[in-house]
């Protein structure tokens, strides 16, 4: 699946870089079977998701479960390639922020 592999979050339109870098590089680890995590911040999670097809766009699209600042957090989100080592996205949480985001191919 070409959005294997591990992915480092560039930049996100709701948070800054002092943010979603605090703790560790922001990152998106996706494994070939669609599992996989992430952090941004103080927020982790592991990610479920599929490569979802429309006509000739194909984007992979997941469900994820974690936490926000010890505080549990779940939420959605896509992401699509603009080319081989770059993706943007969208992560959102169940009934709260949401984020576009860029990130390159580790």
């Amino acid at each position: 699946m070409k959005f294997a592999g591990t992915w480092h979050i560039q930049e996100m339109e709701e948070w800054d870089e002092d943010y979603f870098n605090m703790e560790v590089q922001a990152y998106l680890e996706i494994e070939p079977n669609g599992a996989g995590d992430f952090q941004f911040g103080l927020v982790s999670g592991q990610i479920d998701g599929e490569v979802v097809r429309d006509g000739k766009t194909e984007r992979f699209e997941f469900t994820w479960e974690g936490s926000d600042e010890c505080d549990p957090a779940f939420g959605s989100g896509w992401l699509k390639l603009k080319n081989s080592d770059t993706v943007e996205g969208r992560i959102k949480f169940h009934q709260g922020d949401s984020s576009t985001f860029v990130a390159k191919r580790a």
